[in-house]
């Protein structure tokens, strides 16, 4: 009877005909439930007998939560063939079920109430090729999310680099409009970034927007999970964004053995701007994974200075030339002397030329600073009178190894 149904495509109305199908069988209404316990389709052939449990699982499409129907589950699981239940409420009718398996991995669950009399032995048939069937349709409908997650990651992927137009972003993943767009990027600490930990970190990200925000798109590039959100215009936008971002980065961090930090971008109102922004998750990433005491949610807002550093560090990295040769000198005499001069200068700039601050934390006598300070003056060439001298001074200090 239900070798007539068709099964040559994935569409949630074939799973609908066939818990139709299955029922006319059965004699009782059918459920068909993913391994989430959300019902994907259910019969609706006149006259079938359902209860309250049944009516709000349909009503909410998931099965209303019960402790005590886990081991249900599992039995059902667990077994090759029918398994006839007993109720678990007054008001509940007895159920037949059986699991719906891809070879040995578990997809989900049939359920059939029975009705006046029992299932028979056809309708114990029905039910398992029934299973069967289903595993097919849901195994499609798995590969074709499959497929279009790919293609919305594959998408995003190249938009972050720049290798896309506005309009090619705008249609391949579906943005609406031109509406607020926010990019959140995720990436393990750097004690902790093991390709296993990223693998974890993008399939975990993925599975969360997925079930928190439908538009949101998920893609993996370098070492960081990006996730490109849309936002509805609003004065709220903003915060909401960082409502979303945060606890993504909690349900990461806890889903993981590693430590996940978090970054987010300023708004954008066109994915033309996707390159920047990722530049600006990039920053804030770079040096919160770099900082086992850093933020685990963190904006350029947050994380403004330390950020500006490490990009004067780049640049000093870049151009040498650029570089103090009095500064560079006074370390190597450190280093070959065991002298102190590199500290005490660093102090007295921390303290923004306070003598008595800059000597109590380096424990020593003011005056015992003060000619430190002179003598670096006529050894290495430093002037520290003139304010823009200091902050050169200072910045090669700060970043020095």
């Amino acid at each position: 009877m239900l070798a007539k149904l068709p099964t040559h495509a994935g569409t949630s109305e074939e799973l609908f005909a066939l818990a139709d199908a299955i029922g006319a069988v059965t004699g009782g209404a059918v459920a068909i439930e993913d391994l989430e316990h959300r019902v994907l389709a259910y019969s609706t052939l006149p006259g079938q007998e359902i209860d309250e449990h049944r009516r709000r699982g349909i009503l909410n499409r998931r099965v209303p939560t019960q402790p005590e129907q886990l081991p249900q589950y599992r039995e059902v699981l667990a077994a090759p063939g029918v398994v006839r239940l007993p109720t678990l409420a007054d008001d509940e009718l007895p159920r037949a079920a059986v699991a719906i398996r891809a070879g040995e991995m578990p997809l989900g669950t049939i359920w059939a109430i029975e009705g006046a009399s029992p299932i028979d032995a056809a309708g114990e048939r029905a039910l398992l090729e029934g299973a069967r069937l289903a595993a097919l349709h849901m195994l499609r409908r798995r590969s074709a999310a499959e497929l279009d997650v790919q293609a919305r990651e594959d998408a995003l992927r190249a938009a972050l680099r720049g290798r896309r137009t506005a309009r090619e972003v705008r249609f391949e993943l579906g943005l609406p409009g031109r509406r607020p767009l926010v990019l959140i990027g995720f990436a393990p600490v750097a004690s902790a970034s093991g390709d296993g930990v990223l693998m974890r970190l993008g399939a975990e990200a993925a599975r969360h927007w997925a079930a928190v925000h439908a538009e949101a798109s998920v893609a993996t590039a370098g070492r960081t999970v990006y996730a490109l959100v849309p936002l509805e215009e609003s004065p709220a936008a903003a915060a909401t964004a960082r409502r979303l971002g945060e606890q993504a980065a909690a349900v990461l961090d806890r889903s993981l053995d590693a430590p996940v930090r978090a970054a987010i971008s300023r708004l954008a109102t066109g994915p033309e701007d996707l390159p920047e922004l990722r530049a600006e998750v990039d920053d804030v990433l770079r040096v919160t994974t770099a900082d086992p005491q850093a933020l685990p949610f963190a904006s350029l807002e947050d994380t403004h200075a330390r950020v500006l550093l490490a990009h004067v560090a780049d640049e000093l990295s870049r151009r040498p030339r650029l570089r103090h040769p009095g500064i560079d000198l006074m370390l190597a005499h450190d280093r070959a002397k065991g002298t102190q001069y590199g500290p005490t200068l660093t102090a007295w700039l921390d303290a923004v030329g306070n003598v008595a601050e800059a000597a109590q934390r380096l424990t020593i006598h003011p005056n015992t600073l003060k000619y430190r300070l002179r003598r670096a003056k006529e050894l290495f060439g430093l002037d520290l009178d003139h304010p823009d001298d200091r902050l050169s001074c200072w910045l090669q200090l700060r970043l020095a190894p």
